[in-house]
């Protein structure tokens, strides 16, 4: 495992529509192993393998879930809106970092009755400005901000606030080191926008035309303590995607994922989520349509603050997708 680049990649600061710095990050590790990288119009990062087979995209998006400023009152606090899906209920108590490295804690209004009362809108970030005057020194209208907790990581286990989707990513640039006999003319797409509607997925496929697509993120983890009935859990290996609510993946390529799966050895489950979606169910859409698959790690605590997922599943997710692109379909 690459510790170095994988605590990199997710402090990396970039949530959705402000993913710069992540994308740094990403091309200064994968830029020796292809054979051209660049940036298209809506800042997503495209890093070309190329190949005499068909046209194969991968993908994973760059963005996290943040929050935007939307208003600051007259003794310095921050309201916000959210980019991407929250729970009010983790957010209270949580550190937020901005871009500029502006440190605050979010809290909330008092209320009478917390199941009834508390919402987004009862929240505030405290950056301890003490005025509207002071707070503006450091935070604007419009300035974005993500969770602020370290990345931790252990021969068992990934802890960060941004394993959706930056382990995606790292799995990408992971794989394209380890290949060797590539049958595809592969582009690796980091894609932004993704929590937001899936955006930049659907126009990085647009000029790439790609006639076969997989995509890389987490999915939800059946085996905590009542948690919703699932068949993916931590430490079971790569989730190959059946369903979710963006899209069905095509048969052709569950199937495909399989075989490399068991041919090369490679431990893995199935996965249906029932709701969430990724990059695929854009990319499916994309001119006559592709033919779509999604390679999937198991995680728990989603969209908080401490998402968690297995060293090994990483690891495996790692090898399907190298083994993959040196297999024909």
């Amino acid at each position: 495992m690459n510790k170095k680049f994988l605590i990199d990649v997710h402090q990396a600061f970039g949530p959705s529509g402000f993913e710069n710095p992540a994308a740094a990050v990403i091309e200064a590790e994968i830029k020796p192993y292809v054979d051209e990288v660049y940036t298209d119009v809506m800042g997503n990062l495209i890093a070309h393998k190329k190949g005499n087979g068909p046209k194969m995209m991968l993908a994973g998006h760059m963005d996290q879930i943040g929050f935007i400023v939307t208003h600051i009152d007259d003794e310095g606090f921050i309201r916000f809106a959210n980019i991407g899906g929250f729970s009010e209920y983790i957010l209270f108590n949580q550190r937020v970092r901005f871009q500029n490295g502006t440190i605050g804690i979010i809290r909330g209004e008092r209320v009478d009755n917390m199941k009834t009362d508390f919402n987004m809108s009862k929240l505030y970030i405290d950056i301890a400005a003490g005025c509207k005057e002071a707070a503006e020194k450091k935070v604007k209208i419009g300035d974005t901000a993500i969770y602020h907790n370290e990345t931790l990581v252990d021969d068992n286990v990934i802890i960060s606030p941004a394993i959706d989707d930056r382990i995606g990513c790292y799995i990408m640039v992971e794989a394209a080191k380890r290949l060797k006999n590539p049958v595809f003319d592969t582009y690796f797409v980091f894609t932004v926008q993704e929590e937001i509607g899936l955006r930049g997925a659907r126009t990085s496929a647009y000029p790439i035309d790609p006639e076969y697509a997989v995509s890389f993120d987490v999915t939800g983890s059946g085996d905590t303590p009542k948690s919703m009935k699932m068949p993916m859990k931590m430490h079971g290996g790569a989730a190959i995607k059946i369903k979710d609510s963006s899209h069905i993946c095509s048969p052709d390529i569950v199937n495909w994922l399989e075989k490399v799966a068991i041919d090369n050895n490679i431990p893995h489950q199935f996965e249906i989520l029932t709701a969430g979606g990724t990059d695929s169910g854009a990319i499916q859409l994309n001119k006559a349509g592709v033919k779509v698959g999604v390679i999937s790690i198991p995680s728990r605590y989603i969209h908080s603050d401490n998402e968690m997922c297995s060293v090994s599943d990483v690891e495996h997710c790692v090898q399907l997708a190298t083994k993959m692109l040196e297999t024909k379909i």
